[in-house]
């Protein structure tokens, strides 16, 4: 089992308390970047649908650019 197994293993083991984190680094960020808020709680929303429990699926990849010709 690879690294990145692991590490979505323990996410799943561990959703509600990943989704605290996620939760008091939102507000930190709030804190510091006045303003903002609507940005950063859809931020940590996209996170936490990422790192739901049970998911399987990775992220979407991003396709890489085409080469400049």
């Amino acid at each position: 089992m690879g690294f990145m197994d692991k590490a979505k293993e323990l996410l799943n083991q561990h959703d509600d308390k990943v989704d605290q984190g996620l939760d008091k680094a939102g507000e930190a960020a709030k804190e510091r970047f006045a303003g903002h808020d609507e940005q950063i709680d859809q931020g940590v929303d996209k996170l936490q649908e990422m790192t739901g429990a049970g998911d399987t699926a990775e992220a979407p990849r991003e396709e890489p650019p085409p080469p400049p010709q």
